[in-house]
């Protein structure tokens, strides 16, 4: 591997692209560290230093994909969250649109289009996101736990507040534009890029925090052994990542004049985890829907005294149980708009492909769903196991949850953009001769 690497470094149009995307992401990282104006910078690390030793903040998740930047309330404090939940959002809507699933089949033009919708939409989250933001910050509800929580925004006028906002904003543009720079003259996807460096930038604090808090040998036998768990799980997601189910196809052979065209076998790849990491984001994000409407309820009901001492701890029991039963569902879901048999089947049939033993058309289309059903089950089971990791194995190791930097959302995401960049490298190497990383 550091010979491919070497080699990579040796090519210089290689070269020039993983310069490039360095470049960038000291860019990125250099934005999630300016405070916007209006900010209390000394009242922002108090309430800062007092929340890294509670158990997870509610905004948890949204600060692990700005990498740290949300509660540092910096330019990029929104980071790359935004545009997840836009393309999300989009992708959803292309199954019950009729005029968006006309722009998906249209190819690159339509490709473009649906693109610059999810900019547009980008941009208007941004600004809901960013005015929640600021009014939890302006009411002290960013840091419920701090004693001057309240005093993170010492000016609370109008004009500080629509300043702060659309800094915010801009800085969730600019990092949409780092990103389609990053894809469009440097190495990998750019959005799952920045996505890889904003969770992994927690990396270090979170294993540090660990070593601190333990007991055994100066806090180092902790450390140690979730090190090891780390390594045990990165295999274990690697080795799920890869599998996939290869559904033979064999195209009949066609005489169109003097030529002879099909004939060839091949296959459709159905991974054992087909829907990615997006249940897992799922999940966690509506799980924090009932801790948020209690953070920001004023009564002292029955109710909100239930919901914080279920679904606030993430180490109760119901919290656990809802949270994997969420996984498995978002998984089925997930899998059944994204993937769709019937079309499968009739773009097989409309070139001549069948499956050996199953008859073309409606088989082939009841044929792969149900495989997919079946194959799905291990891939929903995983995906929870994965998550629930930290909350059941770790949570003796200082403040382990969902956002732990071995969780389920992060060890997922860094694997699978991982894997991804270095198939590209690969690929670009084996175009020039070289032998790629897995030899």
């Amino acid at each position: 591997m550091l010979t491919a690497f070497a080699r990579a470094f040796k090519t210089p149009d290689l070269r020039k692209k993983l310069l490039f995307t360095l470049g960038i992401i000291v860019l990125y990282r250099l934005g999630s560290q300016v405070p916007i104006p209006g900010v209390s910078y000394q009242n922002v690390q108090i309430c800062v230093d007092a929340a890294s030793q509670g158990n997870n903040s509610l905004f948890g998740l949204v600060n692990m994909f700005s990498g740290g930047a949300l509660l540092q309330i910096t330019i990029f404090a929104l980071g790359i969250m935004p545009y997840i939940t836009a393309s999300i959002i989009l992708q959803l809507l292309t199954v019950v649109i009729p005029r968006l699933e006309a722009l998906k089949k249209e190819g690159q033009s339509g490709t473009a289009k649906i693109t610059q919708y999810t900019r547009y939409l980008t941009v208007a989250l941004a600004v809901l996101q960013g005015t929640g933001i600021v009014a939890a910050a302006r009411s002290g509800a960013l840091f419920s736990g701090c004693r001057v929580g309240d005093q993170i925004v010492p000016d609370q006028s109008i004009f500080t507040t629509v300043v702060m906002v659309i800094t915010m904003t801009a800085g969730t543009a600019a990092v949409m534009w780092l990103g389609e720079l990053i894809t469009d003259r440097g190495i990998g996807n750019g959005m799952s890029i920045l996505m890889f460096i904003s969770i992994a930038a927690g990396f270090p604090g979170a294993l540090w925090a660990i070593k601190e808090s333990g007991k055994l040998a100066g806090g180092w036998i902790e450390f140690g052994t979730v090190i090891l768990i780390g390594f045990v799980m990165v295999g274990l997601v690697v080795f799920v990542e890869q599998a996939q189910r290869r559904i033979p196809v064999q195209y009949a052979k066609r005489m169109i004049g003097r030529r002879s065209y099909g004939g060839t076998s091949t296959y459709i790849p159905l991974k054992v985890n087909q829907a990615g990491v997006i249940p897992v984001i799922f999940a966690s994000s509506l799980l924090y829907i009932p801790a948020l409407v209690a953070q920001f309820s004023t009564s002292q009901s029955g109710w909100k005294t239930w919901i914080e001492t279920h679904f606030v701890t993430g180490s109760h029991p119901y919290y656990i149980a809802t949270y994997f039963l969420l996984i498995v569902f978002f998984a089925f879901f997930y899998v059944a708009i994204s993937f769709n048999p019937e079309e499968v089947a009739d773009n097989m049939k409309k070139y001549g492909g069948f499956i050996p033993g199953i008859r073309a058309g409606r088989p082939t289309a009841e044929y792969l769903s149900y495989v997919l059903n079946r194959i799905t089950w291990p891939g929903s089971l995983y995906l929870g196991l994965i998550a629930l990791v930290p909350t059941m194995a770790l949570a003796g190791f200082g403040g382990a949850n969902q956002n732990f930097p071995f969780g389920g959302t992060s060890i997922l995401i860094i694997v699978g953009v991982g894997l991804e960049t270095v198939k590209q490298i690969e690929s670009q190497l084996q175009q020039r001769n070289y032998e790629g990383f897995l030899r």
